[in-house]
């Protein structure tokens, strides 16, 4: 394994879709499905089956159409770091801090300055550049162009219809001539026309928005597949005039060859398998798009967004057609984040904040809902500053949930980042609230993209900071006997796991059928202060329906359901072993029991119909035995039909 990693670490740039699905072949990290597997709904049950055991990427040969179609190609750490031409992650952002540091070295004379040339060459070898005639994605040109000969997934039942998943759509502001690539959803609604489902944060909006107001139509054109790199610079969080095909070019140490489109202005990568080129036009209505089952394990609700008019498809001869699914984590995404984690930390660390040391998105917080961050800590209300400055930094802007903690802690050991809060953290004083800009797929927000943000110091307290009362104190785990007793007190109190007590761990949860207006506020004052619970430095309280005893799914409920600043109570305790205890409201929100008046979305599961064909199918698809479909430990969590979670009922 390892000559492996070293051969395709050493390869850098691969020419096409097909050379790296070679590659991942030749490592074993490949299954051709010859079987012909229906891209609606099917494909969806038997990725998320395969993600989900850290299974192998999927090449489906027979789809109903000409083009073979890839999944599940980022779905491992090791296929990511192979995607990008590496032997780890981490390989990248040590790059950037050995090109910056060199380039900034003070040079005294001419001769060290002159010595900066071969750098300087090289990083001119890796900007973009246009060549002259037509590439490999313009071998062929679909005449008339048409949609549905691509063999594009319907993923989930209640998705408003098929959706390309891992487009490189490629815009222009229309004043600066500066190209933006980004990667955004689009539902088809026909032969040649689409959606483009760009939030109102993002840079191809921002050109969208320019464009309307010159009252101009705006080329866009859609790349599909090439070197898998330029899928993953697509979703990278670089600054707004940072053209993304520098980063890739710096990534594979080469750079990104672009061709001019056959109908608009814009260039696309030579290489790419497929390329579909349009327009929009700002003078026209908006097309409902959605609902769409999303990476945050809920469905994302219709909304109003661009249409994109197809005015050309050209590909390769070879094309294969690459797409994704998201999902109830883990599923493949969890390893495009886990890239930008670890390409980011160095730019992070070198322009916003240099006492940054490391940094972790938990797969269950879905990129934006958690992030722990470990420091150099140096003064007295360093995390204050941290977490303000990560709020400020690009796309950080949508974290939820922030946890900070000094260079003694392994923060990829998520019992050593509880400890340390248990050690550390007084809810009284070391919680920080606030508000601002949240990702727009955040449900819990009581208004649309805006909502409410928490920041945790768990990082060790200097005199300024220290308060009278110890933070090490024993815990002990409620007996049977005790959790009965709760719950007799209490029947709405399905579950219950302290078992973290006995790792030292100061966190509870509970499941609860709640069933009035302030309930959980009503039970939590005698929870915390009259029961062993008060031991919790942290009770978490999730729906009835939720396995408490299953720490990941826990975490992916409740970040996804909380709104920090809504939905947190802070109880002090004196006479308990901490100050106080912090009760977070991790269930559903209802218009009925909360006074919450937006929709909320219901968990993604596949039908029983589709788990029952692809059970049937599955000794024809050469992946051994069957393994039995994710949906059916979620559906429990199923609140009614439909993407919209149904309101409780007395």
């Amino acid at each position: 394994m390892a000559a492996a990693v070293a051969t395709f670490a050493a390869a850098m740039a691969f020419a096409s879709l097909r050379d790296f699905v070679h590659e991942l072949e030749r490592c074993s990290e490949l299954k051709r499905i010859k079987t012909f597997v229906d891209p609606k709904l099917q494909i969806t049950e038997i990725v998320d089956r395969v993600t989900k055991h850290g299974g192998p990427a999927l090449l489906f040969e027979n789809t109903g159409t000409d083009f073979p179609l890839l999944i599940n190609m980022f779905g491992t750490p090791r296929r990511m770091a192979m995607a990008l031409g590496v032997s780890s992650l981490d390989d990248v952002a040590v790059r950037f801090e050995q090109l910056f540091s060199e380039l900034m070295r003070p040079r005294d004379n001419i001769l060290q300055k002159l010595s900066l040339l071969p750098r300087l060459g090289a990083l001119a070898s890796w900007m973009p550049k246009v060549i002259k005639g037509r590439g490999a994605c313009q071998q062929v040109i679909m005449n008339p162009p048409d949609l549905r000969r691509l063999p594009i997934m319907t993923c989930w039942p209640e998705d408003g219809g098929p959706f390309i998943t891992l487009p490189i759509i490629h815009t222009r502001d229309p004043h600066t001539g500066i190209r933006n690539v980004g990667m955004y959803r689009m539902q088809v609604f026909g032969s040649d026309l689409t959606a483009l489902h760009w939030h109102k944060h993002k840079v191809s909006a921002r050109h969208f928005q320019a464009y309307r107001r010159l009252n101009r139509r705006m080329p866009v054109a859609v790349a599909l597949g090439g070197d898998p790199v330029y899928s993953y610079v697509a979703t990278a969080p670089l600054p707004e005039n940072v053209d993304e095909y520098i980063l890739a070019g710096f990534i594979r140490r080469k750079a990104v060859e672009l061709v001019k489109c056959l109908t608009n202005d814009l260039e696309v990568p030579a290489d790419a398998d497929i390329i579909i080129e349009g327009y929009v036009d700002p003078a026209e209505e908006l097309i409902l798009e959605g609902p769409f089952g999303d990476h945050t394990g809920f469905y994302s609700l219709p909304d109003f967004y661009p249409r994109f008019h197809v005015t050309c498809i050209t590909h390769r001869q070879d094309a294969i057609y690459p797409s994704t699914i998201v999902g109830i984590p883990p599923q493949e995404d969890a390893w495009l984040g886990k890239a930008t984690e670890r390409i980011f930390l160095a730019p992070l660390r070198m322009t916003v904040v240099p006492e940054i040391l490391d940094m972790e998105l938990p797969i269950e917080g879905v990129f934006h809902n958690l992030t722990i961050i470990k420091i150099r800590k140096e003064f007295a209300g360093q995390a204050a500053k941290v977490c303000h400055a990560m709020w400020g930094a690009g796309q950080m802007m949508f974290n939820k949930m922030l946890i900070i903690t000094d260079e003694q802690v392994d923060i990829h050991d998520y019992a050593q980042v509880a400890r340390a809060i248990t050690e550390h953290v007084d809810p009284l004083q070391d919680v920080l609230f606030s508000r601002g800009p949240m990702d727009v797929l955040d449900h819990a927000c009581s208004k649309f993209a805006f909502g409410g943000k928490m920041a945790v110091d768990a990082t060790g307290k200097l005199e300024e900071e220290r308060h009278s009362r110890s933070m090490k104190v024993p815990l002990t785990a409620l007996t049977q006997e005790q959790k009965m007793q709760l719950q007799q007190r209490w029947p709405e109190i399905k579950s219950i796991n302290d078992s973290l007590f006995q790792l030292r761990i100061a966190v509870a949860f509970i499941a609860l059928r709640k069933n009035r207006i302030n309930h959980i506020k009503e039970i939590a004052d005698e929870l915390v202060n009259q029961t062993a619970l008060g031991q919790a430095k942290f009770l978490i309280v999730l729906d009835a329906e939720v396995d408490v005893d299953d720490v990941g799914m826990v975490v992916w409920r409740w970040s996804n359901n909380f709104d920090p600043e809504r939905d947190s109570l802070i109880i002090p305790t004196p006479g308990g072993p901490h100050t106080a205890c912090l009760v977070m409201d991790g269930t559903r929100k209802t218009r009925k029991w909360d006074g919450f008046d937006r929709p909320w979305p219901n968990v993604i599961c596949s039908d029983e119909a589709t788990i029952e064909a692809v059970d049937q199918l599955w000794p024809d698809l050469g992946l051994g035995p069957l393994l039995p479909s994710p949906s059916r430990r979620y559906r429990s969590l199923l609140c009614g039909t439909g993407a919209v979670a149904a309101e409780p009922v007395e």
